[in-house]
């Protein structure tokens, strides 16, 4: 039998660094001491601090939660958003910034955003409304809050700004729960976000695309775009490991009792036998990875208060409530309702 190769699971997205490099300016000027949460996540101040040099994204990711548990910052993204310069988004910025109409810049985000970041991707939909979408490539969407987050705020401010105008979201929706700050996103959006929700989406309201850029210059952007299509071409497209794949696939099949190995391989194009094996040369099982997601989001979710035990076993897909009671007492030697009062008695 061929060996199957390995090296394609070995690649992993990258990015900039544009939030690691916040993250570790804010943990600095609070005094902390980055290096420990640096080292946990196999990252360096220099290499952050590098503008040429790219960050493995689920590693930027795990140093954003760390900063985040340690400052502590429920927050963190959001309020990393507030104020950077924007220009730091560089070459993809100004592509954006030099197209003629709102709707053609975030074509152009669809197009272009793996050359910041190629763990995020946005799926552009112009209907009756503007709508974009967030998904998550190679890198496992239930560990993160802060970075999707950070580039929702940052998406609106870039709207706000290229558009010299106040445009806000009609929706916004969040994978992640609402947590105890969330009424803050509510205010800074303008409208109730959705949390605990079955994708990431912006949805700008009709007309949105229309609205002219006021530093719009075809010249300019025609050069831009060219400059672009060769940066993303330079860019090796990484293989998505399997285990984040895996991870992507299940979280929205698990509420809908779907969160079968047959179901994730259809989803991810290929046969259940074929998944198998890729998860084997990984040393991994696809129960393994599934009871580890459903561990991690239940103590996700138990945070939200507003979040009853019982939609949380749904979510997690489990028909009773007493079969995910027993699982989460497997997992943590307690249940979820006292884990949930400890939650509350350490805040």
């Amino acid at each position: 039998m061929r060996k199957l190769s390995s090296t394609p699971l070995m690649m992993h997205p990258t990015s900039v660094g544009i939030v690691a490099r916040l993250a570790l300016a804010r943990a600095t000027a609070a005094g902390l001491d980055a290096r420990p949460l640096l080292r946990k996540v196999g990252l360096t101040a220099s290499q952050i601090q590098d503008r040429q040099a790219r960050v493995n994204a689920a590693s930027e990711i795990s140093f954003l939660n760390l900063v985040a548990d340690t400052l502590p910052d429920e927050l963190l993204g959001f309020h990393l958003a507030a104020a950077f310069e924007l220009r730091e988004g560089g070459l993809l910025y100004f592509v954006l910034a030099s197209s003629a109409t709102l709707g053609e810049a975030l074509a152009r985000v669809e197009r272009f955003s793996a050359i910041t970041n190629e763990g995020v991707r946005l799926r552009c939909q112009e209907g009756s409304d503007l709508s974009l979408r967030y998904s998550y490539v190679g890198v496992p969407r239930h560990t993160d809050r802060h970075q999707v987050e950070f580039w929702s705020r940052t998406l609106v401010r870039i709207c706000q700004t290229l558009t010299g105008t106040e445009v806000r979201p009609i929706r916004v929706s969040f994978a992640h729960p609402r947590c105890s700050a969330s009424g803050q996103l509510d205010a800074f959006f303008g409208c109730e976000v959705a949390f605990a929700s079955e994708a990431d989406d912006i949805t700008f309201a009709r007309g949105a695309s229309q609205l002219r850029l006021v530093n719009a210059d075809p010249f300019l952007n025609e050069l831009l775009v060219r400059y672009s299509e060769e940066a993303l071409a330079r860019r090796a497209n990484p293989a998505s490991p399997i285990r984040a794949s895996v991870e992507n696939a299940l979280a929205p099949l698990l509420p809908h009792g779907k969160g079968r190995a047959g179901e994730v391989a259809r989803a991810l194009g290929m046969s259940e036998r074929t998944l198998a094996r890729r998860l084997a040369a990984e040393n991994l099982t696809f129960l393994g990875i599934r009871e580890e997601m459903r561990k991690d989001l239940a103590l996700c979710y138990l945070k939200d208060a507003s979040i009853s035990i019982s939609r949380i076993a749904w979510m997690l897909g489990f028909q009773e409530v007493s079969a995910f009671t027993h699982a989460f007492r497997r997992w943590t030697g307690m249940t979820p309702t006292q884990m949930r009062a400890k939650e509350a008695r350490s805040r």
